[in-house]
Formats: structure tokens, C-alpha cells, sequence
């Protein structure tokens, strides 16, 4: 006698996916998507390299830093900083 396979929920896999963007979406989190520029990906390294941040913590902390240089009126000194070295 052969044992019986089980057929797999060819499924599974979205509807896991499906329920961890719910999950993330129920905690008030929202996916960001887009392209790094080769400048911004040597950032992104060594400031993962350095602070063993994740992905999210990297693009929310920039993000919460950004908006803070644009609310203290420092926005276009922050954007100089980048230019003037090159990042």
C-alpha cells in the first residue's frame, strides 16, 4: 500500500502573505515601495553595517529625520550636506 500525499493549498503561501499585510496594516504600518539610487544604497549599507537597523527601521528613521529638518525650517542645510559630500 502507497501512502496517501496530501495535496498542498497552492494557496497558502498568499493567504499567509495576505494576513501579514493585514497584521501590518491593523498596527498602523504602510508599505513603502520604490528604487534606491546607487548614492542612497552605499548609505543604506553602511548605515545597516553600522546600526544593524533593518530595512523599516532605516527607511522610518530617515524618514522621522527628514520631516524633523523640514519642521525646524533646515531642510535645504540638510540637502547641501548631501550634495557637498557627495551622498
Amino acid at each position: 500500500m502507497q501512502p496517501t500525499k496530501k495535496k498542498k493549498n497552492p494557496n497558502a503561501n498568499a493567504e499567509k502573505q495576505k494576513r501579514f499585510r493585514e497584521k501590518q496594516k491593523a498596527l498602523g504600518r504602510k508599505m513603502v515601495r520604490g528604487y534606491v539610487s546607487p548614492k542612497a544604497l552605499k548609505c543604506y549599507a553602511e548605515l545597516n553595517d553600522k546600526t544593524g537597523w533593518s530595512d523599516s527601521e532605516i527607511l522610518s528613521n530617515a524618514l522621522r529625520i527628514t520631516y524633523a529638518a523640514y519642521k525646524k525650517g533646515q531642510i535645504r542645510v540638510l540637502n547641501q550636506y548631501l550634495e557637498d559630500n557627495n551622498l
